[in-house]
């Protein structure tokens, strides 16, 4: 954190998600600073849960208490179905539950941290129910491979 911190596209407003974006700098032991109005949105028990996507090369971030939601769709899947079982055990090996400290910082364990490429800066990208931190040039790779009609598709296909 520091002179290079940046706030873009207007951070969060009240219960409407994680929105915006904000760039921030691992420190020297590589820790990370939450937003304090995204600390507070995530809300009580202070704990975040650290996936790594499966999708792009950067990290989900969920609240416990979402992500806890999120889990019991997760257990009625693979209950029923040995091939979602393996998947979700590897996906669950990988992640890992992290805690802020007084000043806002969690540590996020090298392999994640090397699954989304970070090393310096992150990108801390709001994601509505979850965070997401992206490498800068990924995320400017990842926000300049959406065009207006296939983000207006998308945006349709969920009905809003």
């Amino acid at each position: 954190m520091g002179e290079k911190d940046t706030m873009e596209n207007g951070g969060t407003t009240g219960m409407s998600g994680f929105i915006g974006n904000v760039i921030h700098s691992l420190d020297s032991k590589k820790r990370l600073t939450i937003p304090a109005d995204w600390r507070e949105m995530a809300g009580a028990p202070p704990h975040l849960v650290v996936l790594p996507s499966v999708t792009e090369k950067c990290l989900w971030v969920y609240p416990e208490r979402i992500w806890n939601l999120r889990l019991e769709s997760l257990r009625a899947v693979s209950s029923a179905n040995e091939a979602v079982r393996q998947a979700m055990r590897v996906w669950a090996s990988q992640s890992e539950r992290v805690s802020w400290d007084a000043q806002g910082r969690i540590r996020i364990k090298d392999e994640l941290l090397g699954h989304a490429e970070l090393s310096n800066q992150v990108v801390l990208v709001g994601a509505f129910e979850r965070m997401e931190l992206w490498e800068p040039d990924l995320w400017k790779q990842q926000v300049g491979s959406v065009d207006q009609i296939s983000l207006k598709k998308a945006v349709q296909s969920v009905g809003l």
